[in-house]
């Protein structure tokens, strides 16, 4: 809708101005949503393409400013203010990105010149970079908007050092970096009006492909060659879960900005309806109905076993294609393979139910089977969506807030940070002692530029141990190419034209490759830094050596800060994260019961639940991993890590099993007593209290005895409803892992005693 208000609003404004007829101005518009059409279809619509033209043109753009007029001693600060926009670019709506660039420019503006008017006065100039490095470190905590903004302002501040010179005007260094930031901000203004839901559609092609990932390696829980691998399995499949959620989390994102909208776009309301599919697959594929091992022993010389994982590898390779038509903007196409396949299954379960009718696992297979089958419907629906979608049907899809605006919002959030149990304000306090020391050491032995010692050790120090030392290594190595490389590189290109060329094409680089090979932008960024120094008239043997020993020393120091001030592992907060993932699958079963008692609605109080459930999953799932690459340090830690990594993925997959059957609970609702549905929500909410409850409470023995017997008498028999014992089978299996999961829970908390002394 903005886009069409600036379009409308665009040719009004002509057509008032220069008395065009209507006419024309309605053969303008046409012309203009025909190119943008156009483009979507010829231009490649790789994300990385799209992501990096913004800087590809902001940079070309500065370059041509800087050739045609000859200002090469500005040139440095304009550059560095483009790469600082472009590591502060949110993905937004159009007011969305105006308000972010109106906030950003701000905090930039005054920041520069803050460092301007205290550079040269050593006391003042490092309390301010002290205060910044804690203030910006503290205020990330917040959200990511505030977390991307305070990082950015943070090395505005130390690019305005960088670029300092006596004999420029104090205000010249400020007024460039704003400029860049609002060149690189204009550039993605005019890209996000000719692609305003490309980030959506990229977001989603990256959710379905790495659904697909995780549904192959579900199908390897079919394999009967393969049950003594299903503990690896089971570790491999909750990594792969990881993905998934952090997929979904960047969808969410970029929806919630395009939706906020009063007036919705149907194209946007197409792509709301592929990730609400999307996440109705992942919970059906992520449900539990069987033991795995067993079923596989059971069904070894049976080609029902084989169908199924066939019908699964089948779905991914939907999933798979549903990203490529999404990145290619085609349309979906449902293979009639999968149709021909469900049916294969379904007459296989059939048959294999008639033959073996007194297996009590039959409910459990038989709800497996419904559920795969399912998912079948669900990426048909992928098809009929383009057609089906109206913005009237949509109109009531809600996805959960995200902005933290409000002061009496904000307050609360960063009060919770206040204490050293907390990462944020150990890393914060971690950052102002390494500013302090950078700047005595700076100032006390007068290097020049010294301050690329800081620069080094803001970016390096990450809030944990594994993280810093992967960058520490990746930062050094690509500065060392990079210094050699980019040394040697003004005496081959000696004009001004040929090196503003190598500055655009690295800068690009070093933006593509910064999220994905750390160690290729560290090497793109030293050398656009020393053929920019080369523009500038400055000596780049000098440089060379000054930018490698500074990296070096910044490295260290972010190493020693990590390693002696407030270590993560004196703070190790496994057993902590995983309660907290266990109340969450609490809150996440509760919903469940709420809906077997009042009917199926998958309105945003449920998909919050589930979406905080599996968040702290991915929260516990990283910090296993995180444990893993410093097995010496953590091995007091790492085999409970895994441990409760596994049993929390187990509890969440039986929670799934359940929120998938809520369709089947509401069509036999009329079949079912009110007393029915009243005891099988009881129980799966004294299952929500028991996982809510803390580790150390006395009360969960009794009462986890008490559900044992409830549990026992409830058990249904032979004749009852398949769906009444997949939910028996479930919530047994649930009440069955909370006594491992808690003793799992003190095991770690064991471990942790031990290693403190």
């Amino acid at each position: 809708m903005e886009n069409r208000l600036f379009e409308a609003g665009f040719f009004y404004a002509v057509n008032n101005l220069s008395g065009l007829s209507g006419s024309l101005l309605k053969w303008g518009r046409l012309c203009f949503l025909v190119i943008r059409g156009g483009l979507m279809r010829t231009i490649p619509v790789r994300a990385g393409y799209l992501a990096n033209l913004p800087m590809l043109l902001s940079m070309m753009l500065a370059a041509l400013w800087v050739w045609y007029t000859g200002n090469t001693a500005e040139s440095t600060a304009l550059f560095l203010g483009i790469i600082a926009g472009g590591l502060v670019d949110l993905d937004d709506g159009f007011t969305g990105r105006l308000r972010n660039l109106f906030f950003t420019l701000i905090h930039f503006s005054l920041a520069a010149t803050a460092v301007q008017w205290t550079f040269g006065h050593p006391l003042a100039f490092s309390l301010l970079m002290v205060w910044a490095a804690f203030s910006m470190t503290m205020m990330g905590a917040v959200d990511v908007r505030y977390r991307t903004i305070a990082f950015g302002t943070l090395l505005v501040m130390l690019y305005t050092v960088l670029t300092y010179s006596p004999l420029l005007p104090w205000y010249t260094n400020p007024i460039m970096l704003v400029c860049g930031t609002s060149l690189f901000s204009l550039c993605t203004l005019v890209l996000h009006l000719l692609f305003p839901n490309r980030p959506v559609q990229d977001n989603l092609a990256g959710s379905f492909a790495r659904l697909a990932d995780y549904m192959l390696v579900k199908a390897q829980f079919f394999d009967p060659d393969e049950v003594d691998l299903l503990a690896e399995r089971e570790l491999e499949l909750a990594m792969k879960n990881t993905a998934v959620i952090n997929g979904f989390n960047q969808c969410r994102t970029a929806l919630f900005y395009r939706l906020r909208r009063q007036h919705r776009q149907r194209s946007i309301g197409m792509l709301l309806q592929y990730y609400l599919t999307a996440q109705n697959i992942h919970e059906r594929i992520s449900s539990r109905h069987v033991d795995y091992a067993a079923l596989a022993h059971k069904l070894a010389h049976s080609d029902l076993i084989y169908r199924i994982q066939r019908l699964i590898v089948l779905q991914a390779q939907a999933c798979r294609q549903m990203s490529e038509c999404l990145q290619e903007d085609k349309p979906y196409a449902f293979n009639l393979m999968l149709l021909r396949a469900g049916e294969g299954v379904q007459q296989a379960v059939t048959r294999y139910c008639a033959e073996h009718g007194s297996d009590d696992d039959l409910p459990g297979l038989q709800q497996l089977t419904a559920n795969i089958l399912a998912i079948n419907e669900q990426l048909l629906w992928l098809e009929q969506v383009k057609n089906n979608s109206k913005e009237q049907n949509i109109g009531d899809l809600q996805i959960a807030g995200l902005d933290v605006d409000r002061i009496r919002d904000i307050l609360p959030a960063l009060k919770t940070h206040f204490t050293f149990q907390s990462n944020v304000l150990r890393h914060a306090v971690r950052l102002a002692i390494l500013t302090a020391v950078t700047c005595v050491v700076v100032e006390s032995f007068h290097l020049k530029m010294g301050y690329w010692i800081l620069l080094t050790g803001v970016i390096v120090c990450q809030p944990n141990y594994s993280a810093t030392t992967a960058r520490l290594k990746q930062r050094i190595v690509g500065t060392l190419l990079g210094v050699v490389v980019g040394s040697a590189l003004p005496y081959f290109v000696p004009t001004l034209s040929g090196r503003l060329i190598i500055v655009v094409v690295s800068t690009v680089l070093f933006f593509a490759f910064r999220v994905r090979r750390y160690s290729f932008s560290t090497f793109f960024i030293t050398v656009q830094v020393l053929v920019g120094f080369a523009i500038i008239g400055m000596d780049t043997q000098s440089a060379m050596l000054s930018r490698f020993t500074d990296t070096i020393l910044g490295s260290v120091l972010a190493w020693c800060a990590v390693s002696y001030l407030w270590p993560d592992w004196r703070y190790l907060t496994l057993g902590r994260i995983a309660g907290r993932a266990l109340s969450s699958d609490g809150v996440y079963l509760r919903q469940v019961a709420q809906q077997l008692q009042n009917g199926l609605s998958d309105d945003v109080v449920y998909r919050s639940a589930r979406r905080n459930a599996h968040k702290l999953a991915v929260t516990l799932s990283n910090t296993v991993a995180d444990m893993s690459m410093e097995p010496k340090r953590y091995g007091q830690h790492l085999a409970e890590g895994k441990t409760l990594l596994q049993l929390n993925y187990v509890l969440l997959s039986c929670i799934s099993a359940l929120g998938a059957i809520r369709a089947q609970v509401d069509r036999l609702r009329p079949q079912l007593t009110p007393e029915q549905v009243q005891y099988w929500m009881t129980i799966a909410g004294s299952l929500a209290e028991l996982m809510e409850q803390k580790p150390d409470s006395a009360l969960f023995q009794t009462k986890w005895e008490a559900l044992a017997e409830l549990l026992k008498v409830s058990r249904p028999l032979p004749d009852d409803d398949v769906v009444e014992k997949v939910l028996w089978r479930q919530l047994h299996q649930i009440h069955v892992q909370l006594p491992l999961y808690r003793q799992a829970l003190r095991a770690d908390a064991g471990a942790g005693r031990i290693a403190a002394q």
